[in-house]
C-alpha cells in the first residue's frame, strides 16, 4: 500500500506587509498554499497513493468567506474521483472551536471527532488508523494514552498534532514525548504542529513532515509531504517537495570586495547550489550582506546602493525566477580604528564616541530607547514587522550604530575633513 502524510497546509494564511515591497510578486506569493495543496493532489494521482494524512491545520484562521473551504473541497472531491481516501485530524488553527463557517465534505473524507480517539480500519488494506481532533484551539492535555490499542494484524497509523515536549517557534500543544508514542505499539506516527521537517524515530516510524509551504523567510528550504509505502511491514518512506516558492535565507561575505560590479558573481556563486533542480519554483531570498569593505561607505553616502544591485544581480539568473525580499546589512568600513581614534580631529572624535558606547551595552541601550523608542513605539503594527531594530538586543543595536557611523565617515570624506 501507499500513502501520502502531510501537515500544515495553513490554506490562505495572510501574508501582510508585502505591499510595502516595490515588485514583490503578491499575487504568487498569496496563492502558494492553495498552489502546493493542489501540487499535493497531483502527486497521489500520479502515484495512485491509497489513502492521504492531514495532520491538522488544514486552514490557518477562520475562514473570511466560503472560498477557502470550496477550493479545499474542491481537492478533496479530485482525490475521491481517484478513489483515494483522506483521513484529518484538526488541529489548533482549524479546531472546531475555531472554525464557523461550516461546508459537508466528499465521502472519501473522514475527520477524526475531537470528542474522543477514533480508529477507522481499512480492511482490505490490512490498515488500522487512529486519532483525535482538537475541540478548539488550545488543548493542553497529553491525548496519547486516549488513543485505542493497536489493532493486531493490521499497520497501525496514530494522528496527532503535537509540539511534542515543545519546539521552538511553536506553541505548546497536545504534549506528549517519544517514548509514549513508541509505547503506543503502532507502526507509524504521522504528526503535524511543527513546521520543519524532523524524522524522530524509525522503528516505529515517527515524522513531522513539515508544512506543505513556507509562508515567510523564517520558513526557508525545502517543503513538502510523506511518500510512505508499505510492503510486508517494511516502511519506505521519501520526502516529496512540493513548494511553489522556496524561502531561502543567504549570507554574503563582501570582505575585500571593493567594487560594486563584482557583488553579482557573489550572489550568483551563493545561490547556484540553493536552484540545483528547483528551477521550477519561485525563490524568495534575503540576503544578509556581511564583512569589511569600501562597498559600505559607498552605501552609506547612497542608500539603497547595494540593495539595487543585488536585484539587478537576481534578474540576472537566467535559469531561475529570484525575488529578493529583503536584503539586511552588517558591514563594517575598512578603518584602522586604533589609528583613527588617535586623530585630533572629527574622524578622531566619531571613533572614540562610537567605541566609547559600543563597550557599555547598558549605555547604547539607554541611548538608543531614548533616541528611537518613541518614534518605533509609535509605529502601527503593519509597519512594525521583524526588520524593525529590536532595543533590547546589544548585537543588533551594535550594528545600527556602525551604520550610523559609516554615514558620518562618508559625509565626512565627502566635505574633506575625513581625508
Amino acid at each position: 500500500m501507499r500513502f501520502i502524510h502531510s501537515s500544515d497546509l495553513h490554506i490562505d494564511s495572510p501574508l501582510r506587509g508585502l505591499d510595502r515591497y516595490e515588485g514583490a510578486p503578491v499575487d504568487r506569493l498569496r496563492t502558494a498554499t492553495r498552489n502546493a495543496l493542489e501540487r499535493l493532489v497531483d502527486k497521489a494521482i500520479s502515484e495512485r497513493v491509497d489513502f492521504v494524512l492531514l495532520a491538522g491545520d488544514i486552514y490557518d484562521r477562520d475562514w473570511q468567506d466560503f472560498h477557502t473551504g470550496l477550493f479545499f473541497r474542491e481537492q478533496m472531491v479530485r482525490l475521491g474521483r481517484a478513489n483515494i481516501r483522506v483521513f484529518i485530524v484538526q488541529g489548533n488553527h482549524d479546531a472546531q472551536g475555531v472554525i464557523s463557517r461550516q461546508l459537508a465534505l466528499p465521502s472519501n473524507v473522514t475527520v477524526f471527532s475531537s470528542r474522543s480517539a477514533q480508529t477507522f480500519k481499512i480492511d482490505e488494506l490490512s490498515v488500522a488508523i487512529h486519532g483525535r481532533s482538537f475541540p478548539e484551539r488550545a488543548v493542553d492535555e497529553d491525548l496519547v494514552p486516549s488513543y485505542p490499542p493497536p489493532v493486531p494484524g493490521f499497520f497501525n497509523i496514530g494522528m496527532l498534532h503535537t509540539s511534542l515536549t515543545g519546539r521552538a517557534g511553536h506553541d505548546t500543544y497536545a504534549p506528549t514525548d517519544l517514548p509514549t508514542l513508541v509505547a503506543k505499539g503502532y507502526d507509524y506516527w504521522a504528526l503535524g504542529h511543527v513546521h520543519a521537517r524532523e524524522v524522530l524515530c524509525e522503528e516505529p516510524r515517527i515524522v513531522f513532515p513539515g508544512n506543505l509551504q513556507g509562508r515567510h523567510a523564517n520558513e526557508t528550504g525545502a517543503k513538502g509531504c510523506e511518500l510512505v509505502t508499505v510492503e510486508a511491514g517494511r516502511i519506505d518512506a521519501e520526502f516529496v517537495a512540493l513548494d511553489v516558492v522556496r524561502w531561502n535565507q543567504v549570507s554574503l561575505s563582501l570582505t575585500g570586495v571593493d567594487q560594486l560590479v563584482a557583488l553579482s558573481g557573489v550572489f550568483r556563486n551563493t545561490m547556484e547550489p540553493l536552484l540545483i533542480g528547483t528551477t521550477d519554483r519561485l525563490h524568495a531570498v534575503r540576503v544578509t550582506l556581511m564583512g569589511s569593505t569600501a562597498l559600505h561607505r559607498i552605501e552609506a553616502t547612497q542608500p539603497g546602493t547595494l540593495a539595487a544591485a543585488l536585484h539587478a544581480a537576481a534578474q540576472d539568473v537566467s535559469e531561475a525566477e529570484i525575488w529578493i525580499e529583503q536584503v539586511r546589512l552588517e558591514l563594517s568600513t575598512p578603518l584602522d580604528r586604533a589609528q583613527a581614534a588617535l586623530r585630533q580631529d572629527a574622524v578622531g572624535e566619531l571613533v572614540r564616541l562610537v567605541d566609547s558606547i559600543a563597550a557599555d551595552p547598558a549605555e547604547l541601550m539607554r541611548r538608543a530607547q531614548a533616541d528611537l523608542g518613541d518614534p518605533l513605539g509609535a509605529m502601527p503594527p503593519e509597519v512594525a514587522t521583524d526588520d524593525v531594530p529590536k532595543l533590547d538586543n546589544v548585537e543588533e543595536l551594535k550594528r545600527l550604530l556602525m551604520d550610523a557611523e559609516a554615514t558620518v565617515l562618508a559625509r565626512l570624506a565627502a566635505s574633506g575633513e575625513g581625508a
